[in-house]
């Protein structure tokens, strides 16, 4: 009894009985079996992490979050890639959701309806990261996409340019960089200036399509001061393409990403970007489910938490003297 005790992590042993069993069993090489375990309660300590993308360096970032949260505790985290795909979505959440996990924690607000359902009535802690343009099912932690294309849609007309174009990445599909394009046009639109020129692109983001992206919009339309890619990949790539042909960066044209990969800083200039608090939005999401899956939930855990990210102009982003 005391060894099944000290296995479960439950009831009362002394630090001593505790680290004896520990010891026997790892020398035994014994590993105790949790679905059996999670019979009785019906949950087992791991959270389902769904996320859209391994190959983008966004998410490692928010896994690093997650799991240096769950450090302390018994919970651990299993990812789940959707290659932002609804019907994948659906099928991992389903395959997942059948081990019975204690949390789930899931990228973006839109999901179909299937999803939806299974998320509604798992009856365990949900939280949707990386926005919160939008309603949660349960618990969400992100920033405004919207507000976050409004704030860069500013700062590049303070700095004088007018004449821009948009280059974005999975467009149809990543809703996030969607709502930072509303919030960009928008911003724009409310200074009587159109984007004059955009590419968007289905596959993912590399140096390489920064480059090829960058070089078409140019010869279409040469006469572009500004350039805003939807994330900092194929910024980086459009930079490079920019320094090789020895063009005035930031005086003749401008640019700026989003997401503030740390990565990126070795390059020859520092790209403006945008902060997306990766790491941050993890550990809050982790957070949220240690504190509702415990036995004595925190009634007052706060479950809408809108982190604001930072826009570095970098050396690609005009800076002019304002006054």
């Amino acid at each position: 009894m005391t060894v099944s005790r000290v296995l479960r992590k439950s009831g009362d042993v002394s630090e001593a009985t505790r680290e004896r069993v520990l010891a026997a069993a790892k020398e035994l090489g014994y590993v105790p079996n949790q679905i059996a375990g999670s019979l009785a309660s019906q949950r087992v300590n791991l959270v389902a992490v769904i996320i859209p993308s391994l190959g983008n360096m966004v998410f490692p970032e928010v896994l690093a979050g997650i799991n240096a949260a769950f450090d302390d505790t018994p919970l651990q985290p299993v990812v789940g890639v959707t290659d932002y795909l609804p019907e994948k979505e659906e099928q991992v959440l389903y395959e997942m959701l059948s081990w019975r996990p204690s949390g789930v924690i899931i990228a973006g607000l839109e999901h179909s309806e299937p999803t939806r359902a299974m998320l509604t009535n798992a009856g365990i802690p949900v939280v949707e990261i990386m926005d919160t343009d939008g309603n949660p099912i349960d618990a969400m932690v992100g920033i405004s996409h919207r507000q976050a294309g409004r704030d860069m849609a500013r700062a590049i007309l303070r700095e004088g340019y007018e004449r821009i174009g948009f280059l974005g990445t999975k467009m149809p599909l990543d809703h996030r960089a969607r709502k930072r394009f509303e919030g960009f046009t928008e911003a724009l639109a409310k200074e009587g200036i159109e984007i004059e020129d955009r590419d968007f692109y289905q596959g993912g983001s590399a140096l390489l399509k920064g480059r090829e992206m960058t070089q078409a919009m140019l010869e279409r339309s040469p006469e572009l001061d500004f350039l805003y890619y939807s994330n900092d990949m194929i910024g980086a790539g459009g930079l490079l393409h920019l320094l090789d042909q020895g063009i005035d960066i930031p005086g003749k044209i401008g640019l700026a990403g989003f997401n503030g990969v740390e990565l990126l800083q070795g390059l020859p200039r520092q790209l403006a970007t945008t902060d997306a608090c990766r790491r941050e939005i993890g550990e809050a999401a982790a957070r949220i489910i240690i504190a509702a899956s415990g036995p004595s939930p925190d009634p007052n855990m706060e479950k809408i938490i809108t982190m604001k990210p930072t826009l570095s102009p970098g050396d690609t982003l005009r800076r002019r003297t304002h006054g």
